[in-house]
């Protein structure tokens, strides 16, 4: 899955101008949550706010500004109610940010894929005068601020506004073991989800020729060094061609107490022989009862691979989501406590904090030719 940021970084590398659009504040039901965005260009968009007239709507006014020749770094605000005006009825209002970016913003763009890249979340913080000037970009990329899901909050001072971005990395890691039908199923459709995948498997002939730029091929001997490697909340996938490999992996993954999931293909009567032998290599009944076997969600009993695979996507997908919900109430307080220092309007522009990992990078740069 190819991330805002690095295709922001791809089409500015070629001249290209974009706006960045960003769900900037959200009130009622909408369709995305505040900090989902896209680009849009002349021709093309990437990325999706939400689809619809409000995504139509938001596209037309990215465009009248490149149309317009506005600065780089020219930003806009913009409220958008969601209802009869716009054609739908979800009762609620989007304010989205609009930032022209151009060549000057390559620097705050990859400091940032750096920054996502080595796992940490970075902060970043753009003044939004009401005139629409230019201004520079700040980002801190210590990866302090404890945070598991990207989203952002709109200041307002005055007339102008102040946009706090917070971007985390995915944080999604899944370990595959198994290029068999299942998994060549299952690698389709993680390949459009905002996760990473490591796929292993020691048969490199069964890999396809070419998968999504989210997932890693690794062919080897030693698939259990992948156990090892993983980072802690990984979710692990167990459909090899050869149960003793499965065992193996087993015991690998239940010398580790710090994963997601943890998923073997099979029956329940595998199940059962499966815990027969671990229980014989010392693995405890209440470790045992972290395996999900058989996996999927509940009600879908179709065996064809890709039945089997939407399934267990769909179980994937519940089980992060509820690891996202036990943070929850700890993210909103740290974003939308006014009075919380750390991540207060403006705090990032106190001299005081301009470390090492606190910098500003001056977007815009005058007009496009």
């Amino acid at each position: 899955m190819i991330t805002w940021v690095n295709e922001a970084g791809r089409l500015l590398a070629t001249g290209e101008p974009v706006v960045l659009v960003t769900v900037a504040r959200t009130e009622g039901s909408t369709p995305r949550e505040a900090g989902a965005k896209m680009l849009v260009a002349r021709e093309a968009q990437w990325q999706t706010i939400g689809g619809g007239h409000l995504e139509w709507r938001a596209a037309d006014i990215a465009r009248q500004m490149l149309r317009a020749d506005c600065a780089y770094g020219a930003r806009h605000i913009e409220r958008l109610s969601l209802g009869p005006s716009l054609g739908q009825c979800c009762g609620g209002v989007a304010t989205l940010a609009f930032e022209v970016l151009g060549p000057a913003d390559l620097g705050w763009i990859g400091s940032l894929e750096r920054c996502l890249h080595e796992g940490r979340s970075c902060v970043r913080q753009v003044a939004i005068s009401s005139a629409g000037a230019p201004g520079p970009v700040m980002l801190d990329t210590s990866g302090n601020g404890g945070h598991r899901r990207s989203t952002c909050s709109l200041w307002q001072k005055g007339e102008d506004s102040e946009l706090t971005d917070i971007i985390v990395p995915l944080g999604f890691n899944i370990v595959l073991f198994g290029a068999g039908h299942v998994g060549q199923a299952l690698v389709k459709i993680l390949g459009v989800l905002p996760c990473t995948v490591a796929w292993v498997d020691e048969r490199d002939a069964q890999f396809p020729a070419a998968w999504p730029s989210n997932v890693i091929v690794e062919a080897t001997d030693t698939p259990e060094v992948f156990v090892d490697q993983a980072p802690p909340r990984s979710y692990f996938l167990v459909m090899t061609y050869s149960h003793a490999l499965d065992q193996r992996l087993c015991q690998q993954i239940f010398r580790r107490d710090d994963f997601a999931y943890f998923g073997l293909i099979g029956s329940r009567t595998k199940r059962r022989k499966f815990e027969h032998r671990l229980r014989d290599r010392g693995v405890g009944p209440e470790r045992l009862e972290r395996m999900i076997c058989p996996i999927g969600i509940e009600g879908v009993t179709g065996k064809a691979p890709e039945i089997i695979a939407v399934a267990v996507a769909a179980q994937l997908l519940r089980i992060r989501e509820r690891e996202d919900q036990l943070e929850s109430d700890n993210i909103t307080g740290r974003i939308h406590e006014p009075d919380a220092s750390l991540w207060r309007p403006r705090s990032l522009w106190n001299t005081n904090r301009l470390s090492g990992s606190v910098a500003v990078f001056q977007g815009g740069g005058g007009q496009r030719s």
